[in-house]
Formats: C-alpha cells, sequence, structure tokens
C-alpha cells in the first residue's frame, strides 16, 4: 500500500529534524576550526576551500537534488558555519536590494554582516579602511562594457581581486501601481537606464529619465511618488512594496554583469591555483610607435591566452592611456610568470589586480 500524503509528511519531519541534529555537529566543528584560525591568524573566508567543498560534494550527489542546487544549499550551510567563526563583513552598493547586494550574497551566502554603500568609490574607501572585510564591485557589463569607475579606482587602491561572480540580470519596472499609464519620472542606474533603452523608446518616450545612484536607491524614491518609476530587480520590489509593471525589459535577453569580490592583502592573500584561473593586471606603455603590439608579444611566445583588453585615458592630458587586461592562468605556473616578467619589462606602468578562481 502505497504512503500517504501523512505518512510523508511525518518522514520529511523527522529527516529535518536529523538534518538539524548534523548541521549543529557541523556548526561545533566549525566553531574549533575558527578557534585555531584565531590562534594561528589564518584567514576565516577562504573562497578556494568553499570551491573545493563545493565541488566534493557536487561529484559525491547521486540525485535526485541537481548540482547547482545542491552547491546553494552547501554555500548557504558554510555561510552559517562560517558566521560562527567570524562575521563576515562585505561592502556593496547599496541599498537594499541592488544586483549588487545579489551577487553578495550568491559568493558570500546570506550569513554576512551587510555594509551598503552610497557609491562605488565608498564600497572601496570602507574595504580599504577595514570598516569591511570585502567589497563587492560590477566591472564590467555583456551589454555596455566595463564599469569604468571600478576600473579607475583599481590604479590607485591598495585593494586586489580575490574572487568573481557573472550574475544574470534582469530589470523589471516597478511603481506603487500595476499601470504603466500617468508615469512622469523613472528612475534609474545610468547603466540600467542603458541597458533598457530600446523598451524605453517604444513603450515610454515621453518619461523623464533621471539617473539614481543606484537602482534600488531609484525604488526607493518609486515607493514615495504613485506617479515615479523605477527599473531594479525583485529584490528591490519586495524590499519596498511595489507591482512589477513590465518584467525583464533590458535589451538583451541574456544581459549579464561580471563583479569583482575585492580585499587588503592581509585580509586574504591571492588564492592559490585552482586550475581555472585568472589573472587582472592594468599597464601603460610609453607612446611610441608600436609599443601596444610588444604588449602582446610575450602572450604569445610563452601560449598564455588574452580573455579581455581594455583601454582608459590616463587623463594626464598628453594622450597617455592605461590598459586593463585578464589573463587566462595563475602566476604559479612557469609559462604564465616567464610571459608576466617579459610584459613588465616592456611597461612604464605595471600592476597586478588579482589573481583568482574564474567564474564559471
Amino acid at each position: 500500500m502505497p504512503a500517504n500524503l501523512a505518512d510523508l509528511r511525518v518522514q520529511i519531519d523527522a529527516l529535518d529534524k536529523e538534518l538539524l541534529v548534523l548541521l549543529n555537529r557541523r556548526a561545533l566543528v566549525a566553531e574549533q576550526v575558527g578557534e585555531i584560525k584565531r590562534r594561528e591568524g589564518t584567514p576565516f573566508f577562504r573562497p578556494d576551500r568553499v570551491a573545493q567543498v563545493i565541488e566534493r560534494i557536487q561529484q559525491a550527489n547521486r540525485g535526485p537534488l541537481k548540482s547547482e542546487h545542491v552547491a546553494a544549499v552547501w554555500r548557504e550551510i558554510m555561510s552559517a558555519c562560517l558566521a560562527l567563526e567570524s562575521p563576515v563583513r562585505v561592502a556593496y552598493l547599496g541599498p537594499s536590494g541592488t544586483f549588487s547586494e545579489e551577487a553578495a550574497l550568491q559568493f558570500f551566502g546570506a550569513s554576512i554582516e551587510h555594509v551598503p554603500c552610497i557609491s562605488i568609490d565608498e564600497v572601496f574607501r570602507a574595504t580599504a579602511a577595514g570598516s569591511a572585510s570585502y567589497g563587492v564591485v560590477p566591472v564590467e557589463n555583456s551589454t555596455e562594457g566595463v564599469v569604468s569607475r571600478s576600473l579607475d579606482l583599481f590604479l590607485s587602491s591598495p585593494l586586489h581581486i580575490v574572487g568573481e561572480l557573472s550574475l544574470m540580470v534582469r530589470h523589471h519596472l516597478l511603481r506603487l501601481s500595476e499601470s504603466l499609464e500617468n508615469i512622469e519620472a523613472l528612475y534609474a542606474h545610468p547603466q540600467a537606464l542603458a541597458q533598457c533603452q530600446g523598451w524605453l523608446r517604444t513603450h515610454l518616450p515621453n518619461v523623464e529619465r533621471r539617473t539614481a545612484s543606484s537602482n534600488a536607491e531609484g525604488a526607493r524614491l518609486a515607493a514615495g511618488n504613485p506617479a515615479w518609476a523605477a527599473i531594479a530587480s525583485d529584490r528591490a520590489a519586495a524590499q519596498f512594496g511595489l507591482y512589477t509593471v513590465a518584467h525583464a525589459i533590458q535589451d538583451d535577453a541574456f544581459n549579464r554583469t561580471r563583479f569583482a569580490v575585492v580585499c587588503l592583502p592581509q585580509t586574504l592573500p591571492s588564492p592559490p591555483a585552482s586550475g581555472k584561473d585568472c589573472i587582472s593586471l592594468v599597464v601603460s606603455v610609453p607612446n611610441r610607435p608600436g609599443a601596444v603590439h610588444d604588449i602582446l608579444v610575450p602572450l604569445k611566445a610563452h601560449g598564455v591566452s588574452m580573455t579581455r583588453f581594455e583601454s582608459r585615458p590616463a587623463r594626464s592630458g598628453e594622450w597617455d592611456y592605461y590598459f586593463y587586461i585578464d589573463l587566462q592562468g595563475h602566476p604559479s605556473q612557469d609559462h604564465v610568470k616567464a610571459a608576466l616578467d617579459d610584459l613588465q619589462r616592456l611597461c612604464a606602468f605595471y600592476k597586478v589586480l588579482g589573481a583568482y578562481p574564474a567564474s564559471d
């Protein structure tokens, strides 16, 4: 005779109690780990260790749970246990409800201490000053390209990159009512306005567009005036009690934003090689014919693949440029180290921004 719903629920309740006992046993061990790390002065958060544990659990998984769901569950378990060792303070572009907050939660898990900041500049300042252990900043969007302010701040910042995350970005039109009618002003971050300009030209051609420091800030403003609307996320809609009037209005259905996780080197040194790594650096070269070509030669000679090459003006008034480069590999690999050494000798300015596991 097959089990009925009531019987199955009894089984689930019993399994939940067993899971809770095991989770608390894991938490007690994590507290002991925290004590050892505290005595030895070693980092509490290790993204490479998190990745190793999740990969091992996924390999052991025999279903029916999907591997990506197992990864999400274990990330939260490890986040909660880490909070017992030492709470992780993470700075990001706020207020609550931004995609930057979502990226922070996906990378670190939900058991973090939130440090929402009013600007990307403030994320860098808070992390460099120690008000936050880590910062999460947007660096590139698949539709609009690089986030210029983040790249500029890396030039003089003591922070380095220890991880990255690629986040699917879906922009929604939010407001206090469920209608597209009688909208006088629309608030959003400039990047979001640019990513949705095709939809806005078609559906709200005469509505005034106003920039906000973040999409969540735009949602907060729209929550205070029924004639205003905002472009923001599902999290922002829930946070500020807004209706989603139009879903996924971004022009690119596969719109993604890449975020960098940054910290001081004394908080966490560069992670060891994972087998799938990225090196980010910024360089400048003497202003002479062929100089840019010359810096690419060592990469080809040593078989190192370049995945990104961006230029930014040096603001020296002399038409000089900084070049932001991403390479595949890790400095501990001989051929990569040889390429970096040869490249550095050709540069007037050379700075490694970080070597870290590449996101999927």
